[in-house]
């Protein structure tokens, strides 16, 4: 009887504590039941079932999956769908009953998490990340309107870059149409001798050969290759030629070959070029060919003693003179007292300075140059003084130097010329009124007040 009573209340006890459980489970299930919204993983609100224009929004399903390849956590733990990766910081576990892996943001520390948390919104361009303030539609138009930031921002990039530099395939296309070659001097020097040299070429083409030489040969080491080629002397037997363009451009190469170049002064007048320019001041020729001939002329002569002695041996000073007593040659004038003053300036201070033994032969070849005496015999002193009446205040200015130089050999000359004490005079007058004005304008020390004492100082030696 006690057996049966213990399992008559066991089984009471039994049926209360099932009935305990169902209604637990019932009263649970509808606890969890008003609680979805809250943890459901997408939250439908009315906004996301039509946009604005009227179409049922895209879902998550249909969403690009590049779009959600990143999974944003909030405050709560929610479920990480499958491929979608978890940002750094974030709190992850497996939930042990629904067997899904979750993730939430870290708890709040001293509010740097929230810090973190609006960084990041403001860096998403101020899109809620919390899963009751943004819907998957919103979330993708937030990342196109980045993608479409980014790529205006490469573009533009591009189209700066492509204004500043060419494509390489285009620099290449045009380097080939060009054939582009570097050639050194040398080489093209061959060629512009080879062009001048061609009886094929035309006078044309001849002359500009002449021309380009010109530019290469001012150079000392490109006048010497010049000279070792054999330019040198087929520029001399130009000055031989019929055409006057070919003389004139012969003589300006020959020039600026010698210029300062001693081994080539010596091979030009070893090679005759001293008396075929002579023969060109000497008859008559047009102006342009006399002056570039000029100027070969006093290349040749500067600083060789050698050939100053043989231009005076050939009547050089006498060929110089006439250029004074012909029709249209008046800009030379200048030109030849200019070089009349450098060579006897040059011969000048060698024998006054200081020199060693190595200058002693250059010294013994300037003593032998006979160039004063013969400047006073040919009655040069008159010839350059006149020139003080020329209008041009630089005329004037090299002219007073030269008659400045030349005081000491033609003093008695100039003491009874009443033309040139007329003409100081006057130039005396003029350059005090310039240079006084020079003065009141702050410059004391202008360039009229230098032509003025190189006009007292000749007048105070004429007395």
């Amino acid at each position: 009887v006690a057996m049966s009573t213990w399992a008559h209340l066991l089984s009471s006890t039994a049926k209360v504590n099932l009935l305990v459980l169902v209604v637990s489970v019932v009263f649970s299930w509808s606890i969890l039941s008003d609680r979805v919204p809250e943890f459901a993983l997408t939250k439908i609100e009315e906004s996301d079932i039509k946009d604005d224009s009227g179409k049922e929004p895209v879902t998550e399903d249909e969403a690009d999956p590049e779009d959600l390849e990143v999974f944003y956590p909030t405050h709560q733990w929610r479920a990480i769908p499958p491929g979608q990766a978890v940002p750094a910081g974030s709190h992850v576990r497996l939930n042990l009953q629904t067997g899904d892996r979750e993730a939430k943001l870290p708890d709040s520390e001293n509010g740097k998490s929230d810090a973190r948390e609006e960084r990041r919104r403001k860096r998403l361009g101020k899109v809620a990340v919390d899963s009751n303030s943004f819907t998957s539609q919103e979330l993708k138009k937030a990342l196109a309107k980045m993608k479409e930031s980014e790529k205006a921002e490469r573009k533009a990039h591009e189209e700066e870059v492509r204004k500043k530099f060419r494509p390489i395939e285009q620099l290449k296309e045009e380097f080939e149409k060009l054939n582009v070659k570097v050639e050194t001097d040398y080489e093209i020097m061959v060629k512009l001798i080879s062009k001048f040299n061609s009886s094929a070429s035309t006078l044309d083409e001849k002359v500009a050969a002449l021309y380009d030489l010109e530019y290469y040969v001012h150079q000392v080491d490109n006048a010497k290759d010049f000279l070792s080629m054999g330019g040198l002397q087929l520029v001399i037997d130009g000055l031989n030629s019929t055409e006057a363009a070919l003389k004139e451009h012969a003589a300006f190469v020959l020039g600026a070959a010698l210029s300062s170049n001693p081994r080539v002064q010596i091979e030009a007048i070893e090679g005759g070029a001293l008396q075929k320019l002579l023969v060109i001041l000497a008859t008559e020729q047009p102006l342009a060919v006399k002056k570039k001939a000029l100027f070969a002329l006093s290349s040749m002569l500067r600083h060789f003693p050698y050939a100053q002695q043989q231009f005076l041996k050939l009547g050089g000073l006498q060929v110089l003179r006439s250029l004074f007593r012909q029709k249209g040659m008046e800009p030379l004038h200048v030109r030849v007292v200019t070089l009349l003053y450098d060579l006897i300036v040059e011969k000048m201070l060698l024998e006054d300075s200081q020199h060693g033994e190595q200058m002693e032969e250059k010294v013994q070849q300037y003593r032998q140059v006979k160039l004063v005496p013969a400047v006073v015999e040919q009655d040069w002193c008159v010839v350059v003084s006149n020139l003080l009446a020329m209008p041009e205040h630089d005329t004037r200015e090299k002219v007073l130097k030269t008659v400045g130089v030349l005081m000491a050999f033609c003093k008695e000359r100039y003491r009874g010329d009443q033309a040139l004490s007329s003409t100081l005079s006057l130039l005396r007058s003029e350059y005090e009124e310039l240079a006084a004005e020079e003065q009141r304008e702050g410059d004391r020390d202008g360039y009229f007040k230098e032509l003025l004492g190189s006009v007292n100082t000749i007048i105070q030696e004429l007395r």
